[in-house]
């Protein structure tokens, strides 16, 4: 990923640490509202994405950074969103175990 991408990613990533939302955010779609969102960046040609969850108090925990290579239109595909899912899933696992 190039340099001025993963800096802009970077800054959305800690405004959302700070309780914020970048204007480069926008919720993921398929996840329910605002419980997943996604971080949408260009650079030159090319996209980036980044997946985060932020609805866990005190903790974002980032799930998928990855270059949109869409083969059919502007929907992420289902193999990227089948990975966000399971690593959602740990995600609420450790941040359960670590409440107790």
């Amino acid at each position: 990923m190039p340099q001025q991408a993963r800096k802009d990613i970077g800054q959305a990533l800690y405004t959302a640490q700070q309780g914020l939302t970048d204007p480069a955010v926008k919720p993921l779609k398929g996840f329910g509202g605002t419980r997943v969102m996604e971080i949408v960046e260009r650079y030159r040609a090319d996209a980036y994405r980044a997946v985060y969850a932020a609805q866990f108090e005190n903790a974002v925990y980032v799930l998928h950074v990855f270059q949109k290579k869409s083969k059919s239109g502007i929907a992420t595909p289902k193999h990227e969103i089948d990975l966000i899912r399971r690593r959602l899933a740990e995600a609420e696992r450790h941040y359960r175990e670590r409440q107790n």
